[in-house]
């Protein structure tokens, strides 16, 4: 089988009011902008016959594929599976839900033609997502670039072309926790936006991106390159002792000069909740960056393949 020319890769997980949708839409788009193509489902265990329709959609064309893997192993993950099963010359990550048009793959593809390695999608406008995940996404966007060893784009998400020199030199990362923005962006080589306006999911809710989901992606780009939640307690726990020493002195002074100064059960009890909390958050800090060597020193495979349908043997 000839390489193609462009691989689509896109995680999946009960998308079953998506895939058609996506497919009718896709399909002419890489037709009339590619040679050849191949689209990979990589799909977490579905309840709602996800694997089926697009097991169907392989059967009519030999082009879609799909990775079944053995359980729930999360967005990151299933992106990571179909790029590394990807053979063609490049590949676009995208979502099947149509907030990331497939319109918008010429444009990416022309901008690979120029000789950009990596060209991602950058967003103008964010329909369909409340003010809260905004804001949260915004500040997280912020408080990377400052104190992260790579820069992410902001307003970016997963959807970008990559060249296959990049998805080569994301296979030599054995990272567990795959954060492929902050991946992408470590890698390097020349890189350029396309700007696109997101709309609304075209069915059902979102599996992956929901409040939480985004907060837990936030602080595993934050934790996986940036140590700089560990400065933070350190300065947390002079910021403690500082005001612990303040506030001795000043007692100590106020005996001295003979001054009144309001010492009881409820100074005491806001002091220790003061300090314990600190402390608690010093420890949580410490114990996420623990927590991640502990999963690194483990090497188990990042996602497990248990059926693969379209794919040479």
């Amino acid at each position: 089988m000839s390489t193609p020319e462009l691989s689509v890769v896109v995680p999946v997980y009960n998308e079953a009011g998506n895939v058609p949708e996506f497919l009718r839409r896709v399909v002419p788009v890489l037709e009339g902008c590619v040679d050849s193509y191949e689209i990979i489902f990589a799909a977490d265990p579905s309840s709602d016959g996800t694997e089926d329709l697009i097991a169907e959609a392989a059967a009519a064309n030999p082009s879609v594929k799909l990775l079944c893997l053995s359980r729930r192993f999360g967005q990151p993950a299933a992106t990571l599976a179909g790029l590394e099963h990807s053979t063609g010359q490049a590949a676009v990550v995208i979502d099947v839900d149509l907030q990331d048009p497939p319109e918008v793959i010429p444009e990416l593809v022309d901008r690979w033609r120029e000789g950009f390695a990596v060209v991602y999608a950058q967003r103008r406008k964010r329909d369909g997502e409340t003010l809260v995940k905004r804001v949260v996404a915004s500040l997280g966007y912020r408080f990377m670039n400052r104190f992260s060893e790579v820069e992410i784009p902001r307003d970016t998400g997963d959807f970008r072309l990559v060249d296959r020199r990049v998805i080569d030199e994301l296979k030599r990362f054995p990272e567990a926790h795959g954060f492929l923005r902050g991946l992408v962006a470590l890698v390097g080589f020349e890189q350029d936006a396309v700007t696109y306006d997101r709309p609304a999911r075209h069915a059902g809710k979102g599996n992956y991106n929901r409040f939480l989901g985004s907060l837990r992606i936030g602080f595993n780009g934050i934790v996986a390159f940036s140590s700089a939640l560990l400065g933070l307690s350190a300065v947390l726990g002079f910021v403690a002792a500082f005001l612990s020493l303040a506030t001795g002195l000043g007692y100590f002074i106020a005996k001295l000069l003979g001054a009144g100064f309001p010492v009881g059960n409820p100074t005491v009890v806001c002091i220790v909740l003061l300090l314990g909390g600190l402390q608690l958050i010093c420890l949580g800090v410490v114990g996420l960056y623990i927590g991640r060597i502990y999963d690194e020193v483990k090497q188990r495979p990042r996602y497990i393949v248990d059926q693969s349908i379209g794919f040479d043997e």
